[in-house]
């Protein structure tokens, strides 16, 4: 049998045209790693977490002198020219380039598109720090400029949590000396001053009907529920997320709407997270969660022993779930979610769920909703909607 390369040089010496390295090794050494492949003259995937700033400040710059990319850390996710990198969905080739300073961010916008008949060019992740004072937007503007020279795309999509206006500011004023449309998507932030080849969107989905043109039409409804009549003691909502932009997205449909929520990851208008009392939003992917540990959207470990805290917590009136599938993502989180629902008391919580994904990935998403249904789980288009669903659900309640 031929063994696996167990170093940079020697995998190089099997791909001698190798152009892009992915790097997932423990934290404390990834950046070593990084330098080595961008000094091999290598653009960079960095999946690994826990890498400081000041090291990804100094490999972008690097990478930036070189003429190369360094996509992360932290970056779960990327799609280049169909080679489909980390957490990634099966989405059809198209026209649309986006980058994502956020994995489940770019994976849920990318499947609203491929659910609404669109491809993409590119998807490239930069890591969610890459917006930052810190880092400066270092490879958003490199892969922007990519996009721009990009013949097969079309229109640029760039998804991020807000970023500080200083930044905002420098991408926007990129995007504006640009010949392609682009639509920018900071989530929950306020729109920003914008040139006319620019558009903006608050929410994931709101960017994904941008794009689409499908923003402020009529679309057909793939959701009718009869919500049961709950204790009056359950109040709260309880949002145990594996994506953290999909957390954010979340919070920016409570706000939006009025009503107030914490979050161990809040957005501008959120607080810190206080699961005791109110409305709360978990990022179950973060930092904190994830250190020594898989992934939830790898092991689903720590978000089963949260949902059946949450079954069973007497105040929780709705419990909110992304599932997101496709590669490098567990083999049927569904099925991992509904055997915890299953298995609660009838006297529980309504829970209720969205899929990211296609039905090309390897789990199937009609076939990861079919599971949800079964167990009773309410499932909803997309996560916006979920986040929605759950809002009408305490109002029929009173």
């Amino acid at each position: 049998l031929k063994l696996q390369p167990r170093t940079l040089r020697s995998a190089l010496g099997s791909l001698p045209d190798a152009n892009l390295a992915l790097i997932s090794v423990p934290g404390d050494f990834a950046a070593a790693e990084a330098r080595k492949a961008l000094r091999s003259g290598l653009n960079v995937m960095l999946f690994s977490d826990n890498v400081s700033v000041s090291e990804e400040v100094e490999l972008k710059r690097e990478a930036a002198e070189a003429g190369l990319l360094v996509m992360g850390p932290d970056c779960g996710t990327s799609v280049i020219g169909g080679v489909m990198l980390g957490f990634s969905n099966r989405i059809p080739q198209g026209d649309i380039g986006i980058v994502g300073a956020s994995g489940t961010g770019l994976q849920e916008i990318s499947c609203l598109l491929a659910q609404a008949g669109h491809g993409i060019s590119h998807a490239v992740g930069v890591g969610g720090r890459d917006l930052s004072d810190q880092v400066g937007a270092l490879s958003t503007l490199a892969a922007l400029e990519m996009l721009e020279a990009d013949a097969a795309t079309r229109h640029i999509l760039l998804v991020s949590k807000p970023p500080s206006p200083a930044v905002a500011e420098r991408v926007v004023d990129a995007l504006a000396h640009f010949n392609k449309t682009a639509t920018v998507c900071f989530i929950g932030a306020d729109k920003p001053n914008l040139p006319e080849n620019v558009t903006f969107a608050r929410t994931l989905k709101a960017a994904a009907e941008v794009v689409t043109g499908t923003s402020g039409k009529e679309t057909k409804t793939e959701w009718q529920y009869n919500f049961p009549q709950l204790d009056s003691d359950r109040q709260r909502v309880k949002g145990l997320f594996s994506g953290g932009t999909l957390a954010a997205e979340a919070q920016v449909i409570f706000l939006d709407q009025g009503v107030s929520v914490s979050s161990n990851a809040p957005i501008a208008g959120s607080v810190f997270a206080d699961s005791a009392t109110g409305h709360v939003i978990l990022d179950l992917g973060s930092d904190e969660y994830t250190k020594g540990r898989p992934h939830p959207m790898i092991d689903p470990a720590v978000r089963k022993d949260e949902i059946i805290q949450s079954l069973e917590d007497p105040t929780v009136a709705v419990i909110l779930l992304d599932v997101v599938i496709g590669y490098g993502a567990h083999p049927d989180p569904a099925g991992e979610i509904a055997s915890v629902v299953s298995a609660a008391q009838n006297d529980r919580p309504v829970v209720i769920a969205s899929v990211t994904g296609t039905d090309e990935d390897p789990q199937g998403r009609k076939s990861q909703i079919e599971k949800l249904a079964d167990a009773g789980i309410m499932v909803a288009p997309s996560n916006a909607d979920a986040a929605k669903l759950a809002l009408h659900c305490l109002a029929s309640n009173g």
